[in-house]
């Protein structure tokens, strides 16, 4: 029988091709009659495409048909392929002559989970300007996925301009659209405004608002706000879903309350969420946050569902981060016998524990196991190698493995730069960065520590207010006081205060008490008392005295031999201190301890 070359090369299946052919020769003579059956048809088969292949068959089909000109069928085939290769709908999407509303809708939502969110920025300024036609108007669906875009982008001000239109038309009285803005202010850290959204929605807040405002919290590390919003949600008797207890689970293991933990471990059981391994995982790293290494032990060993190997990993990091290192392994063997082989992120977890505790020989154990088992040395677990060797002290080691990862990415290349500089080869470390650079990695502001650190300790002084310079001017980043203890660390050493006064004041950055403060302390360290005087009024400038910038002052004429002409100085530091010390006692207030038992916590949910 003969076989299109077509099928033999995109592999579709006989029973797919059988499909299309018929429906091929059934409207063969489309052209004048058609049917919503017909329709139907084509909208039946579109839906059983499992790969994009399949997809642009039954495109080829509609355009000998005609099919491609009725809206219905093509707002159908968009759809399809948006979710299987954005660039092919768009090539599709390009040559529709009138697209209607669903078809930019569809193009809007594709893009909005795609790797070019921007692009969709970029369409939603195109429907702006069609939307004066009366047959063209936005409406909820196309502010939700534009939103979505922004979240992603983290696109502050285009969001707040989103926002701005959703308030001109109306659209702000849709519920998903308010909780699309809600989730946007969120993931950019805007919390005060996400509350009063959340407040507006008082009416018709749903359990999605509920959970988007918690997770804005957990981002923002506002712990105890998750509870509370949790307890009230508990006291209005709205339904808790699993999103819900994993928020809260989340937040509790950072407070490290271990009471309102177990607390919501009996909710969670006694509501049925423990055949969700999702929740069993959020559990047992609250535990382990805890230190309760049983209570975790104990869940993980009472489940009835089938373990995965996200279960596996959270155990064994739990063992792994608490010091027990060999009981970590001997999970490994277990994991083996239940049908699991462990990942990387397994792995690496438990190497990154034996990098901290110094753990050379379960370290190597566990590199011997990755080459017995030929694991894949991909970014993840082969940055855990060459960390662990390098901090270990064996560089020679991890040189090998970095030149053996075929994969690298930015914490791979900072891994190394930090492992030659912790072995005094500053040198060594200031070549890989420029390696990297020339690879087309960008640094991060872990990268640029570390390489300041080598420098620092290797006594290369150009090299480093080299990098500080590129890191400022060129990668546009906002030195912190590591940063600023580093490059003025190095200068002092070479005895360069001067430098690095003229070097803080020649930044193109707004004027930073942290950098004055860093080399106030080093001009202390090393008695020079003139440049200690000029970043003295250059803090006075900035409206940034501190007493303890005075007392920094002070040692720096004791250090120099000069305190008994100076007694005024010492006076003066002291009032302000005792000043400080009295306004903080006048401002603290009564303490209060924030721990609730267990019996108060679960009146508070019942």
């Amino acid at each position: 029988m003969f076989l299109p070359r077509l099928m033999i090369k995109t592999n579709i299946n006989w029973h797919f091709w059988q499909e299309l052919r018929i429906w091929s020769i059934n409207h063969r003579s489309y052209c004048r009659f058609s049917t919503d059956h017909q329709h139907e048809n084509l909208i039946s088969l579109l839906q059983s495409c499992k790969q994009t292949s399949q997809t642009a068959q039954i495109h080829g089909m509609m355009l000998k048909t005609g099919f491609d000109n009725i809206p219905y069928p093509l707002s159908k085939l968009l759809a399809q392929v948006c979710m299987q290769d954005i660039r092919y709908a768009a090539a599709v999407f390009e040559q529709i002559k009138s697209p209607n509303l669903y078809m930019f809708n569809t193009m809007l939502r594709g893009y909005s989970i795609s790797s070019e969110p921007q692009i969709g920025l970029a369409l939603f300024n195109c429907m702006r300007a069609q939307n004066h036609r009366q047959d063209f108007l936005l409406d909820q669906f196309t502010f939700v996925s534009v939103l979505k875009s922004c979240s992603r982008l983290l696109e502050v001000w285009t969001g707040l301009g989103v926002h701005t239109v959703v308030l001109k038309t109306g659209f702000d009285l849709f519920l998903n659209v308010k909780n699309a803005l809600l989730h946007f202010y969120c993931v950019c850290g805007r919390i005060p405004e996400a509350h009063q959204l959340f407040d507006e929605l008082r009416t018709m807040r749903d359990l999605v608002s509920w959970n988007t405002l918690m997770g804005g919290y957990l981002c923002a590390s506002q712990y105890d706000l998750v509870v509370d919003l949790f307890k009230k949600l508990y006291r209005d008797g709205s339904a808790i879903s699993v999103t819900t207890a994993l928020r809260v689970l989340s937040a509790v293991g950072e407070l490290r309350d271990i009471s309102l933990g177990e607390c919501l471990h009996m909710f969670c059981l006694k509501v049925g969420f423990l055949c969700n391994l999702n929740i069993v995982t959020a559990l047992i790293s609250m535990y382990g946050k805890h230190r309760f290494i049983y209570s975790a032990r104990r869940i993980f060993d009472e489940i009835d569902v089938k373990k995965d190997v996200v279960l596996w990993n959270c155990l064994i990091d739990v063992y792994a981060k608490t010091g027990f290192l060999e009981e970590a392994l001997e999970l490994l063997t277990l994991m083996k016998h239940d049908g699991l082989l462990p990942n990387s992120s397994t792995l690496a977890g438990l190497l990154s524990a034996c990098s901290a505790s110094g753990a050379l020989a379960i370290g190597q154990y566990v590199h011997d196991y990755v080459e017995e088992q030929q694991l894949v040395l991909d970014v993840v677990l082969g940055t855990a190698i060459v960390d662990m060797y390098a901090k270990s002290g064996l560089l020679e080691k991890a040189v090998s493995v970095f030149d053996r990862m075929e994969c690298k990415d930015v914490r791979s290349w900072t891994a190394m730069i930090s492992g030659y500089g912790l072995h005094g080869q500053a040198n060594h470390a200031v070549t890989l960065f420029h390696i990297m650079e020339e690879e087309g990695f960008a640094p991060n502001e872990v990268t640029f520590l570390a390489v300041l650190n080598s420098c620092s300790h290797g006594g290369l002084v150009e090299e480093g207010t080299k990098c500080f310079r590129r890191m400022v001017e060129v990668y546009k980043m906002i030195p912190k006081i590591e940063h600023y203890g580093c490059i003025i660390d190095l200068l002092g050493r070479a005895g360069l205060l001067e430098e690095a006064y003229e070097l803080i004041r020649g930044l193109p950055l707004e004027r930073d008490s942290t950098a004055w403060r860093a080399l106030l302390g080093a001009c202390r360290v090393y008695g020079n008392v003139d440049v200690a005087e000029r970043v003295k009024q250059e803090l006075e400038q900035i409206h940034e005295e501190h007493p303890a910038d005075w007392l920094a002052l002070t040692s720096t004429y004791a250090v120099a031999g000069m305190v008994p002409h100076h007694t005024c100085l010492l006076e003066r530091a002291k009032l302000l201190v005792k000043e400080a010390d009295y306004v903080q006692r006048a401002k603290k207030e009564a303490g209060c301890s924030t721990i609730e038992s267990l019996d108060n916590m679960r009146d508070d949910l019942h």
